[in-house]
């Protein structure tokens, strides 16, 4: 009986986090590596734990109370988790049970001194390391006394702190279970904790040393500035000494002491470089027997290291799996596509399916290698060249990788493809009918897309997408498509270099490209206001709508006064735009006609902002100064030397750029029609799953690759655990911020603007839209939660094509991500917003409700208020 409720460290490894928690089996799988010491002692199981609890019946009645608290309301948590806990404590241990623990003690001595330490079963695990949440409580003397620790650690189970780390990790507490650890006390020299990643860059190959004199408590709570020790392949690479004036000890008849340190110890470091070197070659063979980098607790003891606690490191980016040991760079995809949020696995594969490189999966975001582009001179200085045109945030990463010149191996250019002493291929035409031609072709493949999925269910199903898979990427890799595309914004390049060095003016471009024609992405933010002239007659439509709270409201909106007109406006728009979401490069988020309530506050925001018609006025107005600032920089150009030429060429610049920045943002809206017509069809097949029982839910198959999605259709059989592993993983991504380049060493960085032409305290950007705006800082991070007035300032992490009904109602722009091509860009310059993009931290740094200044010519924000 005794067996499942004590269990000694020797018999426990990793599997066992069900009964000993995530502390208890690292601890016993520590105890297992060969030549890691770990202080003796043993485990009070989680069945103990259980049966304590289920001897008060009150605390079921409290915990259903905690579940129906809100996340944000502190007050309440903190009242009732001290509740919970007071209660906890109180249930006396049964005598068995505490025999159990008493003889345990009785085999290394009544009066030997312990650490009692809580061990959750969500603690410490490669998602949620929990690290801190629960309690620990050193040198504890005497059956009595650990009795009432182990109580106490039960207990700890509902700090303030762990109710509220696990809310926001996804974790209910009902199906959480605390074991204890009652581990033999070590006196030690020094202690400390072990990264054996760098927690900062995230570089594998680098490790941390954190070091104090005593007891590791004087770190753990900041009482000294630790030693910082850098190891790297063996070797000390880097090493800060503080002034450790405290320390803390253990006393002789139990508990701990903070006190100070000899004033002649104070500057000596609390390890040698050998030692620290010897440290971390303890961590790298515990962290090759958890297969990921660890943070190590450790204490020092008559140069003997022992081993006290190792938790996975959940903070850092995960790397790109890779079939060699080769050094590589890898470029975020999602800073490109504008949505730097985790994709969720079949997202991930279809993305991958359709894309024209080959992309690279880590912490559920995309990565696509560059190191051979950056290995020879010449592809080396077009990919930066490119790279620092739409994010120079991106080329000063890349430079800082290049820096080091032993990291990325340098290759000879490669020949020259094609004939030697071929022409280069000859540029498109500037002629609309290009365009207008490629769209057409685009519509056409689109519509036969369509018509030919819509009868195949299946496996039948799965035969025919690779080939609409292929018809796809020919669409988008036909080389008047890309000519188009490079037209467009070669001719945006050369307008602003060329008039910045004849006239000095910044980013003419922006006035010039105003109501560019066919720009698909502002043509449907245009159009969102056109519904709104359609509601805005209608009182009791828009009382209606400020109701609606779910997504089946157009059938009850047709029953009301002006109704039918309203749902006839918005399902139109859903017709031409309905397959636009934010994050829309995953397949698996719900679209605006899946989800239609996403667009009510918008339209709102639209019918309260804005006169009837806005849109029409709105494009003439940006046509009218796009024509002004043409004749304006003609007419000065022509005073010039050489004026005649130099007019000449810009005015064909200006054409070009009329004729093809539109089409920007048409071969997204192609993706992404084709995606809609997938996600359809794929949906189908997992209901048709769901409904036979294959799948407890269609939604699961968002966590299977599109080849499992297969695999589940043909075999009608479907791996439960493997979802289960998917969602938990997902919820760590989320936790996750991609860097915009990634090393194979595990190396995140984010680069930096290296400016010194900003005001001090200004937050610095990427100007991509020309003009200054002050205004109220709207901070939104979910478009269904937009509540804008004129002149509002939007900030936000990133906006893809999804956003730009937005952007009509504001006055400028900010966001985190983006280039000077990005959507948000291209269609801030479109609609006239001054806009900074690449802003580090913005929707952190800039409260909402706070007034701004936006800088979209110089690339900067002032807080104002």
């Amino acid at each position: 009986m005794t067996e499942r409720y004590v269990l000694d460290l020797q018999e426990i490894d990793e599997s066992q986090v069900a009964v000993v928690g995530g502390k208890g089996a690292h601890l016993g799988s520590l105890s297992r590596i060969e030549g890691i010491r770990v202080p003796a002692g043993f485990c009070v199981t989680t069945e103990a734990y259980r049966r304590v609890v289920a001897q008060s019946p009150s605390l079921d009645a409290q915990l259903d109370r905690l579940s129906r608290v809100s996340p944000d309301d502190q007050e309440a948590i903190r009242t009732l988790s001290a509740e919970i806990r007071r209660t906890v404590e109180e249930i006396a241990v049964p005598d068995d049970l505490a025999g159990a623990i008493t003889r345990a003690l009785a085999r290394s001595g009544e009066r030997t001194a312990y650490a009692v330490r809580s061990s959750a079963t969500a603690e410490d695990l490669p998602t949620a390391s929990f690290a801190g949440q629960q309690d620990t409580y050193l040198n504890v003397v005497g059956p009595a006394a650990i009795l009432q620790h182990v109580s106490r650690c039960w207990a700890s189970l509902f700090t303030e702190r762990a109710v509220t780390y696990r809310r926001r990790n996804g974790i209910d507490d009902r199906t959480v279970r605390m074991a204890v650890v009652v581990q033999q006390m070590v006196f030690p020299h020094a202690s400390g904790i072990l990264f054996t990643a760098d927690p900062v860059s995230g570089d594998r190959t680098v490790a941390t040393v954190d070091a104090g004199f005593g007891l590791g408590e004087a770190l753990v709570s900041g009482l000294v500035n630790p030693d910082v020790f850098k190891v790297r392949h063996g070797e000390v690479v880097a090493r800060t000494i503080s002034a450790k004036q405290r320390e803390v000890h253990a006393l002789p008849d139990g508990g701990t002491r903070e006190g100070p340190v000899d004033a002649r110890r104070q500057e000596q470091p609390s390890l040698t470089d050998a030692q620290a070197v010897r440290l971390v070659e303890l961590g790298r063979r515990i962290e090759a027997r958890f297969g990921r980098p660890q943070d190590i607790e450790w204490c020092l003891v008559d140069d003997e290291f022992h081993i006290v606690q190792s938790r996975p490191i959940t903070t850092l980016f995960p790397v790109p799996e890779s079939a060699d040991q080769e050094n590589h760079v890898y470029v975020s995809v999602g800073h490109q596509q504008m949505m730097t949020d985790p994709m969720k696995p079949l997202g991930l594969s279809m993305w991958r399916q359709t894309a024209i490189v080959r992309m690279h999966e880590a912490g559920g975001r995309l990565f696509v290698d560059v190191t051979q582009r950056l290995a020879a001179p010449a592809s080396r200085a077009a990919l930066l060249d490119l790279m620092g045109r739409g994010d120079p945030l991106v080329r000063d990463a890349l430079e800082t990788v290049l820096e080091r010149e032993d990291f990325v191996p340098s290759l000879p250019d490669a020949p020259p493809a094609g004939p030697r002493g071929g022409a280069a291929p000859e540029p498109v035409e500037t002629d609309p009918a290009v365009v207008t031609g490629l769209i057409e072709r685009s519509q056409a493949s689109i519509a036969a897309l369509r018509r030919d999925v819509r009868t195949k269910t299946g496996p039948e199903l799965f035969d025919f997408l690779p080939t609409a898979f292929e018809e796809h990427k020919r669409v988008l890799t036909d080389p008047l498509n890309f000519k188009a595309i490079m037209a467009g914004m070669e001719a945006t390049w050369w307008l602003n270099d060329k008039l910045e060095e004849w006239l000095g003016e910044k980013n003419a471009a922006d006035t010039l490209t105003l109501s560019a024609p066919g720009n698909v992405t502002s043509e449907m933010g245009l159009a969102l206001l056109d519904v709104a002239d359609v509601i805005r007659p209608h009182p009791e439509v828009i009382g209606f709508l400020e109701g609606v709270e779910d997504d089946g409201f157009l059938d009850e909106l047709a029953k009301i006064p002006g109704g039918p007109e309203a749902r006839d406006a918005i399902e139109a728009y859903l017709d031409r735009y309905g397959m636009r979401c934010v994050g829309e490069i995953d397949i698996t988020r719900p679209r605006w006609s899946e989800r239609p309530a996403t667009l009510v506050p918008v339209i709102l925001d639209n019918v309260r902002n804005f006169e009837p018609g806005a849109a029409r006025r709105r494009f003439e107005q940006g046509l009218q100064q796009a024509r002004k600032k043409e004749q304006d920089v003609l007419s000065r150009l022509r005073t010039l030397p050489d004026g005649l030429r130099k007019a000449d060429e810009t005015k064909g610049m200006i054409d070009r750029v009329r004729t093809f920045i539109g089409y920007r943002e048409y071969p997204k809206y192609d993706i992404i029609s084709r995606y809609f017509v997938y996600k359809q069809a794929l949906t189908a097949e997992a209901e048709r799953l769901a409904q036979a029982g294959v799948l407890a839910e269609k939604e699961d198959v968002f966590y299977l690759t599109y080849e499992e999605f297969h695999d589940v259709v043909r075999s009608r059989q479907v791996d439960d655990r493997l979802v289960r592993q998917r969602k938990d993983a997902f919820r760590a991504h989320q936790a996750l911020t991609p860097p915009r380049v990634l090393t194979s060493d595990g190396e995140a960085l984010s680069g930096a603007y290296r400016r010194d032409d900003v005001p001090d305290g200004a937050l610095v950007g990427l100007p991509v839209s020309t003009g200054t705006v002050e205004g109220r800082a709207r901070v939104i991070l979910d478009m269904a939660e937009a509540d804008l007035e004129a002149g509002d300032i939007l900030v936000t992490t990133f906006t893809d094509p999804s956003w730009s009904p937005l952007f009509v109602a504001v006055a400028g722009l900010v966001t985190e991500v983006g280039g000077l091509m990005t959507h948000g860009a291209v269609i801030a310059r479109e609609y006239g917003l001054p806009a900074v993009v690449g802003v580090e931290q913005a929707t952190r740094r800039i409260r909402d409700g706070q007034r701004i200044r936006v800088h979209g010519t110089d690339g900067y924000v002032e807080i104002l208020s």
